[in-house]
C-alpha cells in the first residue's frame, strides 16, 4: 500500500528507512542507534522489525549531529535537545494558557 499524501506531509509519518535516514541527517547509522540508545528518538519499527525514521526525528538527529560536531559530547547533545524542546513546549503552552485568559477577560 502506498502512503497517501497525508503521510507524506506528516512531520510525524515514519517515512525513512535507516539508510536513508543516515544520508540525509550526514551520519553513520551507527550513530543513529546511539541516538536510540540515549532516548533522544525512538524509531518506528516496521513489520519486519527494521526502523524507520519520521522527518521530525530526522531534524532531532541532524541538530544532534551538528552538536556533536561541535565537540558537545554524544549524551549531553541529546539532554541539551531533549531540555530545549520541553522548554519550547512549556513556553507555547504558557502562550495559550495566557491568550485563553485574555479571552475570558474580555
Amino acid at each position: 500500500m502506498a502512503p497517501s499524501d497525508d503521510m507524506l506531509n506528516d512531520d510525524d509519518y515514519p517515512a525513512y528507512t535507516m539508510g536513508r535516514a543516515a544520508e540525509i541527517v550526514g551520519a553513520s547509522q551507527d550513530f543513529l542507534r546511539r541516538l536510540d540508545e540515549a532516548k533522544l528518538i525512538t524509531p518506528f519499527r516496521s513489520a519486519g522489525g527494521h526502523r524507520r525514521y519520521s522527518r521530525y526525528q530526522l531534524r532531532l538527529a541532524a541538530r544532534a549531529r551538528d552538536m556533536v560536531d561541535q565537540g558537545t559530547a554524544l549524551e549531553a547533545a541529546c539532554r541539551i535537545i531533549i531540555l530545549e524542546d520541553q522548554l519550547e513546549e512549556a513556553l507555547q503552552h504558557n502562550r495559550n494558557h495566557q491568550r485563553l485568559q485574555q479571552t475570558d477577560a474580555s
